[in-house]
């Protein structure tokens, strides 16, 4: 059994921020990800992707978030279990909250703070035959190094941001040759990064291919060739060595849909006095959660971690007076 003050389910940017918050105050954290590796999204999806709205970076690469976001919590000394999923939870005869995973490790802690961002996510597949034969063999939905694209023919799927941003970074230097693929005239992206596609393909530097879709896959074990269909022009075949369908995330609470907490909207409902839920002793931030107004960035997760460890403490020492003091007099302390 792991007994820590605040069990925090999800090891994204707000999980870890979290752990500094509560560092401050002296409670310790241990962390739950299903993925192997903290950081989240940022780390498993878009690592090398930049980030602008982070105070003080004017761009930071979502992978180098996390690894100063490790380097800021590492004086407290948090716990993590990683690559497992929390399954179930229930409380025990002393009121405290005790978490298991699908592989049976227990953790016990008086709070509980769910920053699982979109919590279970798995990308949204094409209906193309024999799709998943290549999987990993040269059809990927996540680009989560680029460099493994240098020199490489590739081809992507999708009309928003994230396959016009990729379109863009990997026509750069990195690919030899890039596709865009896409079933409509029209793109769903932002209007500069539309633009910059249309540029490129003016000049003869990306493939631009609309009113298509992909429609078959083959190759010798290995992708090697894609079959299009165009709205006008029929079939086509183009040879590739990689596919990348970016149709987006399918977003899934998983095993939290069960636990007895107020669900609205794929999300959970909270009180944004301390983004408690309606389970006493439960918490909500980051992208999780839901609320009038509420705005699904980073920044915006982060204020709610400090907001809500105030509050957890209370809970856990409700006879101490909290006392509010700057890291500019206290400095960092560490536990």
């Amino acid at each position: 059994m792991i007994q820590t003050d605040i069990l925090i389910i999800g090891a994204g940017p707000c999980g870890l921020f979290t752990v500094f918050e509560a560092g401050l105050l002296k409670l310790r954290c241990h962390l739950i990800d299903s993925l192997p590796h903290p950081g989240g999204q940022c780390t498993e999806i878009y690592p090398k992707k930049p980030i602008y709205d982070i105070p003080a970076y004017p761009s930071i690469l979502a992978g180098e978030l996390t690894e100063r976001l490790m380097e800021q919590i590492e004086p407290f000394s948090p716990g993590f279990t990683l690559g497992e999923r929390a399954e179930i939870i229930e409380k025990d005869e002393d009121g405290q909250f005790v978490v298991t995973t699908n592989r049976g490790t227990k953790h016990r802690a008086p709070i509980i703070a769910i920053a699982a961002g979109l919590g279970c996510f798995e990308p949204r597949k094409p209906p193309v035959e024999n799709l998943a034969s290549y999987e990993d063999k040269g059809v990927e939905y996540i680009i989560k190094d680029p460099e493994f694209y240098r020199g490489k023919k590739v081809v992507i799927s999708g009309g928003g941001d994230s396959a016009l941003d990729w379109t863009i970074f990997l026509t750069e230097g990195v690919a030899s040759d890039v596709t865009l693929v896409h079933r409509r005239p029209s793109f769903r992206g932002h209007p500069d990064s539309v633009q910059k596609v249309l540029d490129l393909a003016e000049a003869g530097k990306i493939n631009l291919i609309t009113n298509a879709e992909v429609v078959g896959v083959s190759g010798d074990g290995n992708l090697n060739a894609l079959e299009v269909k165009h709205t006008t022009d029929g079939m086509m075949s183009i040879s590739t060595d990689h596919w990348i369908p970016l149709f987006g995330l399918s977003p899934k609470l998983g095993p939290i849909a069960e636990w007895n907490l107020n669900i609205s909207k794929n999300a959970i409902e909270v009180d944004t006095f301390d983004y408690s839920t309606n389970v006493p002793g439960i918490y909500a931030i980051g992208d999780i959660n839901n609320y009038p107004g509420k705005l699904k960035l980073i920044l915006c997760g982060f204020h709610e971690a400090t907001l809500m460890v105030q509050s957890a403490y209370k809970r856990i020492f409700p006879d101490k007076n909290l006392v509010l003091k700057y890291t500019t007099v206290t400095g960092k302390p560490s536990l």
